[in-house]
This record gives C-alpha cells, sequence and structure tokens, in this order.
C-alpha cells in the first residue's frame, strides 16, 4: 500500500485539486479576474465565486449550518501569490512528512489540521476564509513532533523557527486568517502526537483513518454542490 501511496504522490494530488479548483473558480465569474484589489489580490476568484465553491466563515457554520465547508475551504484560495505559495509549502512539507510518517497518515494529518484550522476560524468570529494553510502548519507541527520523538534538537529547531517566522507573518501583514494557522497547528501537532508511536510501514489504522478523511472530502464537495444548485 505504501507503494500504490507514493505511486500516487499525495502532495502532487494536493496541488493539483487546488490548483484545477483555483481555475475553476476564476472561469466562474471572469468579469471579477482583472479588477484591481492590490497584490494580494492578482487573479483573485471574486467573493461570489469563493462562496459557491465552498469558503467557510462563523456566519457559515454556525447560523446556516453549513458545517461541511470546513473541509472544501480548504482546497479553495483566494488569488496567485495566496495559492503559489501555499503550493509551494505543500510542495515542501508535504514530502517530508509522507517520508516520514507514510502517505495515508499525511493526508489524514492534512485533513484533520484543515478542519481544526477552519474550526477555531470560525469559533472566533471570522466570517470569510479559505485555504491550505492550517493544514500546512498542521505538516509544520508534525515535523516539530517528529523532531522531538526522535530527539533531534536541529530538526525540532529548524520547524519551530519556520512556524513562528509564519506566525509573525500572519501579524503583520493583513487578511491572513491567523486563528486558522493555530488551529491548524494544534490539530496537527495532536495527531501526530498519535501517529508518530507507530511510524514505520502503515497498518489498517492508517488505511481507514485516510479514507475516512477522503469520503468525509467527496462529502463535502458533494454537499456543497447540492446546496449551490439548489439555490439556482
Amino acid at each position: 500500500m505504501r507503494k500504490v501511496g507514493l505511486r500516487l504522490d499525495f502532495p502532487h494530488l494536493i496541488v493539483v485539486v487546488c490548483a484545477g479548483i483555483y481555475v475553476l473558480a476564476l472561469l466562474s465569474d471572469p468579469a471579477a479576474i482583472l479588477q484591481p484589489r492590490g497584490m494580494l489580490g492578482i487573479l483573485a476568484p471574486s467573493f461570489q465565486a469563493s462562496l459557491m465553491f465552498g469558503m467557510t466563515g462563523g456566519g457559515l457554520v454556525y447560523q446556516y449550518g453549513h458545517w461541511w465547508t470546513l473541509i472544501t475551504a480548504i482546497y479553495l484560495h483566494g488569488g496567485l501569490l495566496h495559492i503559489f505559495f501555499n503550493m509551494m509549502w505543500v510542495r515542501q512539507l508535504g514530502p517530508l512528512v509522507e517520508e516520514l510518517f507514510g502517505p495515508f497518515r499525511l493526508f489524514t494529518i492534512f485533513t484533520v489540521a484543515g478542519i481544526a484550522g477552519f474550526w477555531l476560524s470560525a469559533t472566533m468570529g471570522h466570517n470569510a476564509t479559505l485555504g491550505a494553510s492550517g493544514s500546512i502548519f498542521g505538516l509544520l507541527a508534525t515535523a516539530i513532533v517528529y523532531g522531538r520523538r526522535s530527539g533531534s534538537s536541529l530538526f525540532t529547531r529548524q520547524f519551530l523557527q519556520w512556524a513562528g517566522i509564519l506566525f509573525v507573518f500572519g501579524l503583520v501583514f493583513p487578511g491572513i486568517d491567523n486563528w486558522a494557522h493555530l488551529g491548524g497547528f494544534v490539530g496537527g501537532y495532536g495527531v501526530a502526537s498519535i501517529f508518530v508511536r507507530f511510524t514505520g510501514r502503515e497498518g489498517l489504522g492508517a488505511y481507514i483513518s485516510a479514507g475516512a478523511c477522503l469520503i468525509a472530502t467527496a462529502i463535502a464537495f458533494i454537499l456543497q454542490l447540492t446546496y449551490v444548485l439548489g439555490t439556482l
């Protein structure tokens, strides 16, 4: 099964899915593409397009009951720079976590961290949010957990520094969902703390957890599609 996972290349699949949805979101409202919105808004899907594809937030989750958007929003992005930097981190951290924990555990961590990040963001009142950064912070936390477990202070320090820099970056620049970053970090740390006890060949538990995350993701997008079609 590990060979199957490696051949599929989960980090690459995540990038492809995110890029595909980003392009579809742009094409769904092409008139909004060239509207001036500043550097971070270059080639940004419109708010309506992001809402249609599954953006999340406190109002959507708690007032309208759109809990599935805690998953769909992981794969959406708000502009060219947003998706570029997030996918760069996925390509940087994904193969490392995949090598240390296995591809199925990687997907579980990515999914749970993203959900945890958006849940905290929604709970703290953030009403419009999207992106894979919560999941990315979960991958950073996973590397830190592994470094602490293996006793490698250099490894741990390196990823703590990266996480610290990204947290500071989020505080300095406007429009960044720091609650999602924090929630993703905590969620990833929690799941990785369980998985790190079973590093090595992935077993039935890893396959079941990843399968559950995959099914939940598919259901989330089906529910979003059903909702959108119902509003037409």
